[in-house]
């Protein structure tokens, strides 16, 4: 099944167990460090291949050899980054991710190319022919905020593509302006601290049904270890995370808007689809990076 993914494409550079900076010159030993294919966009877009899709990746990266790790990283999981926009004299986006023994991952963040990605730099006539969009850090993408974009949006959604979003950041401001996507995508995908700031809501569950109102079909609030939360029209529903031994929760979003849209092209409900992206996001969890775990035929069975 044909996806494109746009927006955030990031180098994630993780090292674990990581339970403070060292001092002057120290140096401290760790088990594990990695590179990795990461953010909204990239993240998703391995992941949905690894879940037997045929996933086109489009948005804008340095000329540089960070850039030159992204593309062949994601080429060699069976991305098509063939749309991938390069910015010359500009950085690849980049995190250095220390991951604490709890899997808990603070990070030190360069937005890079990411910030340039504008309505020019999407291939129209490859979004026409995929069978889902998925959009990954519109808050942070300032040049698809565009009325013309939006307008594309709704006729791609009008032929039957199906349309979903997960914001990036935390900040408020930034997260507040990607609420003018939310007439334009079907299903948005938050954690609790991004819809708390998107909507400024007391509560999860008021921050959803305010999200809601905003005109998609579907607002899935990701809730860490206590699973996620479901609302459409017709009522909220929680949906449980699964028990596993968790080392690092990088990419356990992306992983989980990858499970559901999976659901999503499979015929199931929103509902059903959750717990598909619950099961992805499980697997991810359990290794080091947002391409960790082992997903390729974890739904062969129809689970």
């Amino acid at each position: 099944m044909s996806v494109v993914t746009v927006g955030v494409h990031i180098v994630d550079i993780l090292t674990r167990p990581v339970e403070t900076i060292p001092a002057g010159q120290d140096t401290v030993l760790v088990d594990q460090i990695r590179l990795t294919a990461a953010g909204a966009a990239a993240g998703t877009a391995v992941d949905l291949v690894r879940l037997g899709h045929e996933v086109t990746s489009m948005g804008a990266i340095g000329d540089d050899e960070l850039g030159d790790f992204l593309l062949m990283t994601m080429s060699r999981h069976g991305v098509d980054v063939s749309r991938l926009a390069r910015r010359k004299g500009e950085q690849t986006a980049a995190s250095i991710l220390p991951i604490r023994p709890d899997g808990g991952r603070p990070s030190f963040h360069v937005p890079g190319a990411n910030l340039s990605v504008s309505l020019a730099d999407l291939d129209v006539e490859v979004l026409r022919r995929a069978r889902a969009v998925h959009l990954g850090g519109m808050d942070v993408t300032f040049g698809l905020g565009d009325p013309a974009f939006f307008s594309l949006l709704d006729s791609l959604r009008e032929q039957g593509t199906i349309i979903t979003m997960d914001p990036l950041s935390e900040l408020p401001d930034l997260l507040g302006m990607a609420r003018a996507f939310l007439p334009h995508v079907d299903h948005v995908l938050p954690n609790a601290a991004q819809a708390l700031a998107m909507t400024g809501a007391a509560t999860v569950a008021e921050a959803a049904a305010a999200l809601l109102a905003d005109g998609v079909s579907s607002v899935l609030v990701t809730l860490g270890e206590e699973g996620s939360l479901v609302v459409t029209a017709e009522g909220s529903t929680r949906v449980p995370a699964l028990e596993v031994p968790v080392n690092d929760t990088t990419g356990c979003g992306d992983a989980y808007c990858a499970g559901f849209l999976t659901g999503l092209l499979r015929g199931h409900d929103v509902v059903t689809a959750a717990h598909w992206g619950t099961a992805a996001a499980a697997r991810v969890a359990t290794g080091l990076g947002s391409d960790a775990g082992d997903l390729e035929g974890i739904f062969d069975e129809g689970r």
